[in-house]
This record gives structure tokens, C-alpha cells and sequence, in this order.
């Protein structure tokens, strides 16, 4: 309907709905004085611009002109844009080409919005135009909260897929994703596994205000972790834990979006850290991406170093500044290294934070903490060598040894995560083994540590332990990753194949 417009007659270069409200008839209160306005005036909420048209015209000074003008007496406006437009409308009637008023259905206290339309079958947009939004009295709004909150719920997924029947110019991307789908086989049972890596997931970087400038002494380190809406109560918690820049991927649908916005805005921790990027990746495919949030969160840090974390740990309180006093002792800067941050964990909801490593070594003893993951998966961190932790006052290199996952500060310049790891498993493991391969020293820092907080097990855990499929491809993406690190390394990589053998 909207494009048959496109021919405006004569001078008409302003596509505009009638006002729907009584405000340019100035008789909403005594001495309301509203700008002039033809009529009724008209809506700038929905504008359609003939821009060569406005162009040729001088649009640019005919608008400045008789604003300068109206401001001598009117002062200010009180609708912006709104006001200005209706001012020239006036002197110029013939500029403006009257919309048909479905497309923009006003709803902001006492309009006349329903007289626009018989049923509310075929209207084109609904505009809350009211510093109050949904909260306004209005015959239908109901109708139309109900409607505009729908929508909020759909899958933007639903809005990003080809449409049939209406020609596009062939998106290079979209070709060769084709391509390597089809190279895929079907019939294999860990197909949906190997789909993953392919697919490409719609996503909002700063999705909230971010403002940091680092520290120009070029030690600053960013808090890298990813989430999904189960962990978000963790947000406000790492936040007073860690000052620093923190660098987040959070994995939503369009309505947990909207959700987490609702909740931010309603934080005022969160509101009052600037100093926080989040990123969200939208949903898509039966998997939790795991290695691709994490890269999605570290590709955007502004710092030379990054805290490579998880969620559900709270870092020690002044680990950052701690760690920037590491970075330079150690020579990250000039050196291969990736500095170990201990991790520990508790089995309580409620914890006295330790405040210092003696308060955990005491808390160790008395049972109130643990080395993490001490009771199901020890290897993930024994080579942390925590017996040797507890003593030290330098920091002190281990080495790499099979299912090694710690948590470690690295510089931005380190390597990826590999995106074939999905949901649970090996997600770290194959990053630690990479950054070995690429010879980086493993320096276990003595006084940092990171407490993990218990939570309920993730969904993506309890599949894995269920499933014995799940638990096979696993396996299966395990070996084909080895086999790429032997091509791509050569002999170093077989140390590898052979701890694996091993363990």
C-alpha cells in the first residue's frame, strides 16, 4: 500500500498521518498555547520523505528559517520535530500528502485513535506515542498491549528467513553456507553436532550502554564469561566482586532479551557499571554454543589482557588490581604465558567469602571448601598442583597434562575457542591443549583464587549424562580435534594422542 505513494502529485514531498489527539487545538488546559498547526496538525511518529524532492526545495534552511522564527515568541518546543514540521505545514500546506491514518494509529491518552479504523484487522502501525507507553487510557489498549507484547515474544529468527516468491540478490554468505551444509552427511548420527560450527547465529553486541577507556598503562585485563537466562542472578554478584572491564556473551531468545533488559534496567548495580559489554547471540539450533559465545565475548575486549572466566565463579575481591600487578611481574606482555587463577568451590548457597588465602586455606581444612571439581572430574585441575599453592608466595610453573582446564589470563592475542565443542565436554580442555601446543607457560598465581557457586545442573549436562549419543559424538569430535591438532602441529601434537591413550 505504502509504495502506490510514492508518486506524490505536484509539490507534496510529506507523507504524514492527521493528529489524533486534540493537542494542536489548544484546548487540553488553560493557556495552552500549542505551535501553529494546520487543523488538527499532523503526526510526525510515522513520516514518509520525497528526500529529492525536499532536496531541491532548500528543505534545510525552509525548516530552520521558521523555527528561528516560532522560537521568537514560543521559546521552546514542546514536541520537537513535531512542533516544527506542523509550523511549516502551515505556511506551506501544499507540502504535505495526508497518510491514510492506519499507518499510524496513536494511542496516547484521549485520542481519537478509534475512529481510524471499524475493526483492528488491517491497521499497518500502532504508535505508543506517550511518555507513559503501555499505561495510557485509551478505548482498545488492552487490545493493543496484548498485541504489542506478542510480538515482543516472537523469534526474530521467525523475521530473518528467505520469503518465497520475492526476489533477493544472492548473499554470498548464505551460498556458501549452502555449500557446506551439503558437504555434510545426513545419515551421520552426529550430523546436528557438526551443523553447529556452520551456523550463524544473529547477534547484538552492546546491546546495553558500554563506556571504558583502558588503563593507559597497558596492564588492564577484561573479565571474559558467557551466560544463559539461568545464570543471571550471578551478574550483580561478579560485579562487586571484579571492578574491572568485563566482556559478556549472554545466549537469549528475542523475549529473554527483552527480559534481561527489564532486569538490568532494574538493577542498579548493573546500572551503575558502565563498564560491562554485552553481547547477546541470539538463539538457534538445539545446542548451547559454548566456545561460540566465548569468542564472541573475547573478539570484543579493548584491553591488552583478559580474565578467560566462567559465570558461576565469583573471582577474590581485588583479583583485578592483583592481576595487573601480575601481568607486569611476569612479562606477559613480552612472553608466552597464560597465569592460573585457582578455582575452588563450595557446595553452599550461602558463603562468608574468604577475604584473604588464609581465610580459604582455613576454610579448606574445615571443610567448607573444596579444590573444584575435587569430587567428579579431579584432573580438570590437579595439575594446578594446589598441595604446592597453599605454601607458595611466588608464582610457579606446572605443566600441561590431559583433561587440564584451568582459568587463566592470557593476552587478547590468544588463540580462539574451538566451535565444534557444544553444550557440555571438552569445551576448555581443547583450548588449554591449543594454547600448549602454541608453547604458552602455565604460571599458577599464589595469591589469587575464584570460588565456583553451586547451582542447579545445567540442561546441557544432564543431556550429556543421559544420552548416550550425546556422549558418543563426543567422543568422536575429541578425536577428529586431535587429529587436526597432529596435522596442524605435526610431532609435538602426538604427546596428546598418547596422554589421552593414557588417562
Amino acid at each position: 500500500d505504502l509504495f502506490a505513494i510514492w508518486s506524490f502529485p505536484g509539490q507534496q514531498v510529506l507523507g504524514l498521518v492527521e493528529n489524533q489527539s486534540d493537542w494542536y487545538l489548544g484546548n487540553l488546559w488553560k493557556n495552552h498555547r500549542p505551535w501553529p498547526a494546520l487543523g488538527r496538525g499532523y503526526n510526525t511518529g510515522v513520516i514518509l520523505l520525497l528526500l529529492d524532492k525536499l532536496r531541491k526545495m532548500k528543505w534545510e534552511q525552509m525548516w530552520r528559517l521558521t523555527a528561528e522564527r516560532e522560537l521568537m515568541s514560543m521559546l521552546s518546543t514542546s514536541l520537537a520535530d513535531q512542533d516544527i514540521f506542523n509550523a511549516v505545514i502551515k505556511q506551506n500546506p501544499f507540502l504535505v500528502y495526508q497518510l491514510p491514518c492506519f499507518w499510524n494509529v496513536q494511542l496516547s491518552d484521549h485520542t481519537r485513535s478509534e475512529q481510524c479504523y471499524r475493526d483492528v484487522s488491517d491497521l499497518k502501525v500502532i504508535h505508543w506515542n506517550s511518555p507513559k507507553k503501555l499505561r495510557v487510557k485509551n478505548k482498545h489498549v488492552e487490545f493493543f498491549r496484548n498485541l504489542y507484547l506478542t510480538f515482543l515474544e516472537y523469534d526474530g529468527n521467525l523475521l530473518r528467513r528467505e520469503l518465497f516468491g520475492c526476489p533477493s540478490e544472492a548473499d554470498v554468505n548464505s551460498e556458501n553456507l549452502q555449500k557446506q551444509l551439503s558437504e555434510l552427511d545426513e545419515d551421520d548420527l552426529c550430523y546436528e553436532f557438526r551443523r553447529e560450527r556452520f551456523t550463524v547465529h544473529r547477534t547484538h553486541l552492546y546491546f546495553l550502554h558500554y563506556e571504558y577507556e583502558p588503563a593507559s598503562d597497558n596492564t588492564d585485563v577484561t573479565l571474559v564469561a558467557q551466560l544463559s537466562m539461568d545464570r543471571l542472578q550471578m551478574l550483580e554478584a561478579i560485579c562487586k566482586h571484579w571492578e574491572g572491564p568485563i566482556s559478556l556473551a549472554l545466549y537469549l531468545s528475542d523475549a529473554e532479551a527483552q527480559q534481561f533488559l527489564r532486569y538490568a534496567q532494574g538493577s542498579e548495580v548493573l546500572m551503575s557499571r558502565h563498564n560491562v559489554g554485552y553481547h547477546i547471540v541470539y538463539k538457534e539450533g538445539q545446542f548451547y554454543p559454548v566456545n561460540l559465545l566465548r569468542n564472541v565475548a573475547m573478539k570484543h575486549i579493548s584491553t591488552p589482557y583478559m580474565f578467560l572466566s566462567d559465570i558461576d565463579f565469583l573471582p577474590m575481591y581485588g583479583l583485578y588490581e592483583y592481576l595487573r600487578k601480575s601481568v607486569i611481574q611476569l612479562d606477559l606482555a613480552n612472553t608466552k604465558k597464560a597465569l592460573i587463577v585457582p578455582a575452588f568451590e563450595t557446595l553452599r548457597y550461602r558463603l562468608s567469602f574468604p577475604k584473604s588465602k588464609a581465610e580459604l586455606l582455613s576454610m579448606l581444612d574445615m571443610g567448607t571448601l573444596f579444590t573444584f571439581r575435587y569430587h567428579v572430574w579431579t584432573k580438570g585441575h590437579a595439575p594446578t598442583n594446589f598441595a604446592k599453592w597453599r605454601t607458595a608466595t611466588t608464582p610457579y610453573r606446572v605443566e600441561w597434562e590431559a583433561d587440564f582446564e584451568p582459568y587463566v589470563v592470557v593476552r587478547k592475542d590468544c588463540p580462539e575457542y574451538d566451535r565444534r565443542f557444544v553444550g557440555f565436554g571438552w569445551n576448555k580442555v581443547a583450548h588449554i591443549m591449543e594454547l600448549d601446543a602454541q608453547e604458552y607457560e602455565f604460571t599458577v598465581l599464589p595469591n589469587a583464587y575464584m570460588i565456583h557457586m553451586p547451582h542447579a545442573p545445567s540442561f546441557d549436562i544432564t543431556k550429556f549424562r543421559s544420552n548416550k549419543q550425546y556422549r558418543i559424538c563426543l567422543k568422536t569430535l575429541k578425536e577428529e580435534f586431535q587429529q587436526d591438532m597432529s596435522r596442524h602441529y605435526g610431532f609435538a601434537a602426538l604427546k596428546y594422542l598418547t596422554a589421552e591413550n593414557n588417562s
